[in-house]
C-alpha cells in the first residue's frame, strides 16, 4: 500500500468514526483524496498535530478538500455545542517501512468491506449493467438491521438501498417504530441491481445463484454490526438469508435464527404498496411490535393500536 493509499484509508476511517458518534461529516471522494494528500505529506504524528487544518494547508492547490460540516475550534466553543470525539494522532506514513493504519472499529471494518464490495466483479452480467454497487447504509452500532433482496433502479442510480417508493414506506415504518434511518442499518442480500432483459424495464428478483455469490458480503456486514435483531423483508430475502422457500404468509410473525441473531420475517414494503388493506398493514405492524419487544423498547398504546379496525 502506498503512502497516499494509507493516508486516504486513515482519513476515510476518521470520517466514519466521527459519523458513528453522531457527527454528520461527509465528503466526496475527491475531497478525501485531497485530505489524504495532505496527510501523506505530514512528516510525523507529532508535527502533524501542530500542522494547520487540511483545508488551510491546501490553499491554492488544484483540488481543495471540502467537508460539508464545519467543526468549531475547541478553544472557542459555541454554547451548547457537542464535544467532538478525540481522534488518534495522524500516523507518520512517510517513515520507511511504517505499517499502514488498520482500523479495528465497526465503522472502519465496514469501510474496508465496502471498498472490497465496490470493486467486486464476480457476476459479469451484473457488472455490465449496474451503475454501481449498493453496499448498505446506517449506523455501524445499530441494534436493528433491515435486509431486503436487491437494489432496484432508484437504488442503483443513487447508490443507497431502499430510496424508491418502497424505501419511502420502509422509512415511515422505521420512524413509526421510534427510530430514524440513521439509527438502524439497511442492506440487501444482493449488492447489484439484477439486470433486465434487453428492451424491458422495471426490476426483477435476484436468482438463488446470484444471491449465493453475494451473500458473504451481507454475512460480514451482520457479523461486524452484530445487531440485536434482524428484519428480513420479503420471501426472496428470506430465501437468500436462510434458504427458505415457504410463502411469506407462513414465515412472517415468528422468529427465525441467523447465525445466532433473531430474525423476524415480514412482508416487503413493495407488497404493502400493492396490497394496501388495513389487515395487511396490521400484519406487518404486528411483526414490528414483536421486534420492538425483542429490543426492550417501550411501546405506547397509540403504537399498539395502529391499523386496527375502528
Amino acid at each position: 500500500m502506498t503512502e497516499f493509499d494509507a493516508a486516504l484509508d486513515y482519513v476515510h476511517s476518521a470520517l466514519l468514526s466521527l459519523r458513528s458518534r453522531g457527527v454528520g461529516l461527509t465528503a466526496a471522494r475527491g475531497s478525501l483524496e485531497s485530505l489524504a494528500e495532505t496527510a501523506a505529506a505530514a512528516p510525523s504524528a507529532s508535527s502533524a498535530a501542530e500542522a494547520p487544518a487540511p483545508a488551510e494547508a491546501r490553499q491554492g492547490s488544484k483540488s481543495q478538500a471540502r467537508l460539508e460540516t464545519r467543526v468549531v475550534p475547541a478553544e472557542r466553543p459555541r454554547p451548547g455545542a457537542p464535544i467532538l470525539p478525540k481522534l488518534p494522532p495522524l500516523p507518520s506514513f512517510a517513515a520507511a517501512g511504517a505499517p499502514a493504519p488498520v482500523g479495528t472499529g465497526k465503522a472502519a471494518r465496514l469501510a474496508t468491506l465496502r471498498d472490497t464490495a465496490l470493486a467486486c466483479v464476480k457476476c459479469e452480467h451484473l457488472v455490465k449493467s449496474r451503475h454501481g454497487v449498493v453496499f448498505g447504509v446506517g449506523n455501524p452500532e445499530a441494534e436493528l438491521m433491515f435486509v431486503g433482496e436487491a437494489p432496484g433502479e432508484d437504488e442503483d442510480l443513487q447508490g443507497e438501498p431502499f430510496v424508491g417508493k418502497a424505501g419511502q414506506l420502509l422509512t415511515r415504518i422505521i420512524e413509526t417504530m421510534g427510530f430514524s434511518r440513521e439509527q438502524v442499518y439497511i442492506a440487501n442480500v444482493l449488492k447489484c441491481r439484477p439486470n433486465m432483459p434487453p428492451g424491458q424495464s422495471g426490476n426483477r428478483k435476484p436468482t438463488p445463484a446470484e444471491m449465493e455469490v453475494c451473500l458473504d458480503y451481507l454475512k460480514q456486514q451482520i457479523e461486524i454490526i452484530r445487531p440485536i435483531a434482524l428484519v428480513g423483508l420479503g420471501a426472496t430475502a428470506l430465501q437468500g438469508l436462510l434458504g427458505l422457500t415457504d410463502p411469506m404468509s407462513r414465515l412472517r410473525g415468528r422468529w427465525h435464527d441467523f447465525n445466532g441473531i433473531p430474525l423476524m420475517a415480514t412482508f416487503h414494503p413493495a407488497y404493502l404498496l400493492r396490497n394496501q388493506s388495513l389487515g395487511e398493514k396490521r400484519k406487518v405492524w404486528e411483526d414490528m411490535l414483536m421486534v420492538l419487544e425483542k429490543l426492550g423498547r417501550n411501546i405506547t398504546e397509540k403504537q399498539r393500536s395502529y391499523f386496527l379496525a375502528k
